[in-house]
């Protein structure tokens, strides 16, 4: 196996607009980044992910981009990033961006141009269709909700956007328009970015024709998605870009593919095939939704998640590689999610983490995170910012007359919200983060959950993090070994072990909030020499055919 540098790293997410304000205008911003970079040093972070901070109206919390080439306003000038990539390297980190090129933003300057008459040099940048029958060109729904599609008075034809109607989708199609986001990523490269995240790339290839999706009964708008997801030439354009841009430089790529299963996964992430490094799976992120999706809420059961974590696990082994997440700027908070964010908040948020970063790939930590950050329980929707949670809430309730309290507790469990309000650095007002008025409201934990208080408690779940993010460094087990998935059918335990030369590691976490037996299958020769991590007080229990677990605990042992 290729050995390389964006393999043993360990990867932290900011979203800027939550993280710290240095101003006190109530939005975070790149001189607050600068501010905390030494507290990510400290955790042991190599490459910093930072959110979109491009020139952007903000309709999607800046996935909604105007200009590619400038630094939205509320989070400072160009002079302010250049001064953020230099004091991120001078602390030997790395700085990846992200990349959003399956749409703009409405108010882009090719947008503008593209919607000024049919025959303009822009028009192509994007995708047109003439309606039917009066209607959309066809039947599909927008992510956000209501259809893909907006109707634009002035050339009388409508453009696809698969997002909010402000976020046109891009038509790759067009050699013109590659050529410039090609020319737009060497730009960005050459300033000395060290790669790109690269937002749900996987749909920039559509079906031509753009047929209906399948209807069903009393639904309004269809997925569309069999037809933009994995489309016919994604592989074609991301190879061209693959050796008109990133094979120039050492850099990281990951990808966010919803919809992506192994197979297709191998595809984009086969060193063979010069695509793409890495890949943001959605499966394992779907296992506690109905068959109505995201909002439909249904308990996780757990030889569900080792299952599908096992198959990603097993799958890429040997081919491609795999990105570790629980947390990111669209997802609820872990701990509330697969753990207990009351009794157990500390155990838990350490057991998911253990049960995390013991895996094959390059882990992510979302903001927050590594402090135990939970859920947020807005009582009133207005107190929501995100376009997505504001939407469904008008669908279900406003229009479609479904009970408030039910619909609140849908968001409750999956807003994206959730993992945006701002981060609490200590027990002060607006919890440290800014000395203004928060542009979305604090989480009222923060007096207890804050990174302060995690800091200064060498038991914390900040502290159980760094020794995760070391013990990494320190073994090259944990990011190369293979893996094996062990107790497959049991629905507390997830342990499996992990093999490389000639040293095992073994990993047992509890998801459950009570005490269970757990015995190494009889079939499984593992002989542990030294218990390098557990998330309670350290017990020199080795008898691993007769252990009890405590509740939502975990332990990793070296052995052979």
């Amino acid at each position: 196996m290729n050995k390389n540098w964006w393999k043993e790293s360990v990867v932290y997410q900011i979203y800027p607009g939550s993280f710290y304000d240095s101003n006190g205008d109530g939005i975070g911003d790149l001189k607050g980044i600068i501010e905390k970079l030494d507290y990510l040093k400290d955790l042991g972070i190599d490459v910093i992910w930072l959110s979109p901070v491009y020139h952007s109206p903000n309709d999607d919390n800046g996935y909604d981009i105007s200009h590619y080439q400038k630094i939205m306003d509320e989070f400072g000038s160009m002079e302010d990033w250049d001064e953020l990539l230099h004091e991120i390297h001078h602390r030997g980190m790395k700085l990846v961006m992200d990349l959003v090129v399956n749409h703009t933003s409405d108010e882009h300057e090719w947008f503008e141009e593209a919607r000024k008459s049919k025959d303009n040099p822009y028009r192509d940048y994007y995708i047109w269709r003439s309606g039917k029958n009066g209607k959309e060109p066809n039947n599909w729904r927008s992510s956000f909700g209501g259809s893909a599609w907006q109707y634009d008075e002035n050339t009388d034809e409508y453009y696809l956007h698969l997002f909010s109607k402000k976020q046109p989708d891009l038509n790759w199609e067009n050699p013109k328009l590659r050529e410039e986001i090609y020319r737009m990523m060497r730009w960005w490269l050459d300033k000395g970015i060290d790669g790109f995240r690269m937002d749900v790339i996987n749909l920039i290839s559509k079906v031509p024709g753009l047929p209906d999706g399948p209807q069903k009964a009393g639904k309004t708008y269809a997925s569309g998605s069999k037809f933009y997801r994995n489309g016919p030439r994604i592989h074609e354009f991301l190879q061209e870009m693959n050796k008109e841009v990133l094979s120039q430089y050492d850099i990281m790529t990951v990808g966010e593919m919803p919809g992506v299963d192994v197979e297709e996964a191998k595809k984009y992430t086969d060193y063979r095939r010069n695509e793409l490094q890495m890949v943001f799976t959605f499966e394992h992120m779907g296992l506690d939704a109905g068959k109505d999706g995201k909002w439909d809420l249904k308990p996780l059961a757990l030889p569900d998640l080792k299952e599908n974590l096992s198959k990603w696990q097993t799958g890429l082994h040997g081919t491609g590689w795999n990105s570790l997440y629980w947390n990111n700027h669209d997802q609820p908070r872990i701990v509330s999610r697969f753990g207990n964010d009351q009794k157990y908040r500390v155990e838990s948020a350490k057991m998911l983490a253990t049960c995390l970063h013991m895996l094959q790939g390059t882990p992510y930590i979302y903001q927050g995170e590594e402090i135990g950050m939970t859920n947020i329980h807005f009582d009133a929707i207005e107190d929501y910012r995100d376009i997505e949670t504001r939407n469904i809430y008008h669908e279900k309730v406003i229009e479609g007359n479904e009970d408030h309290h039910s619909v609140m507790e849908s968001i409750y469990a999956k807003s994206r919200d959730n993992t945006r309000t701002p981060f609490q650095w200590n027990d002060q007002l607006a919890a440290g983060f800014t000395t203004g008025e928060p542009w979305i409201k604090v989480n009222p934990n923060y007096e207890e959950v804050n990174a302060e208080k995690a800091v200064n408690d060498e038991n914390s779940i900040y502290h159980y993090y760094r020794k995760l993010i070391q013990l990494r460094k320190q073994h090259p087990i944990i990011v190369y070994g293979d893996y094996q998935l062990i107790l497959p059918d049991h629905d507390q335990i997830f342990a499996y072990i992990r093999t490389y030369e000639k040293e095992k590691l073994l990993v047992i976490t509890n998801f459950s909030e009570k005490p269970v037996a757990f015995q190494l299958p009889e079939n499984e020769e593992f002989t542990p020499k030294e218990l390098l991590i557990i998330n309670y007080e350290k017990e020199l229990e080795y008898n691993l055919r007769n252990l009890t677990l405590k509740p939502y605990e975990a332990r990793v042992y070296l052995g052979i």
